[in-house]
């Protein structure tokens, strides 16, 4: 019994240190069916980061109005904290209020953007055609003197007339209400 073992051994080692010849795989691309289907993403033309940097240098500026002036008159504003506009009008008024009850400076630094361009959704919710996405570094001196520094996530869609028709804020929040809470 011994012996058929050791054989077995022998013979598993062998085989398994030869050296095989692979054969390669090759892939067939259906280049008909490549060609006319769509993806599901790409980027966009870069215009749109100089749109955002735009829109960004309007607010370093104080300049409300030039950075309020790329949304469309039915935009929507979402912030991850859930507060939620709709309209220019209301945005425009959350923005001045901001600025004019609680930031007594404020710069929008370190951005990086990303133009996307969605032609499928892969979400039932999911909005196609043109998203800017971009990373900044904010840092705020409230009214009450705190000081803060922390990053925005934002993304931007823009609809056919190349206006801002989604915008969506993603930050932290709390830092902020607790630094307005301070006296």
């Amino acid at each position: 019994m011994k012996n058929v073992v050791v054989l077995l051994a022998c013979f598993a080692i062998a085989t398994a240190c030869s050296k095989r010849e692979e054969t390669p795989v090759e892939f067939v691309e259906n280049t008909a069916a490549a060609a006319t289907a769509p993806l599901n993403a790409e980027f966009a033309d870069l215009k749109y980061v100089e749109m955002g940097k735009k829109d960004l240098a309007a607010l370093n500026a104080g300049n409300l109005d030039g950075y309020l002036s790329s949304f469309s008159d039915n935009a929507r504003f979402y912030m991850s904290g859930g507060d939620s506009l709709i309209g220019k009008p209301a945005i425009a008024a959350y923005w001045k209020e901001r600025f004019k009850v609680y930031v007594k400076s404020a710069s929008f630094v370190n951005d990086i953007w990303t133009p996307l361009k969605v032609n499928v959704s892969q979400r039932k919710q999911d909005v196609p055609g043109v998203w800017l996405l971009s990373w900044y570094q904010t840092n705020v001196e409230y009214n009450n003197g705190q000081k803060l520094s922390y990053w925005v996530h934002a993304d931007f869609h823009y609809d056919s007339s190349d206006k801002i028709d989604v915008a969506i804020l993603y930050m932290d929040r709390a830092p902020i209400v607790a630094a307005l809470a301070r006296k």
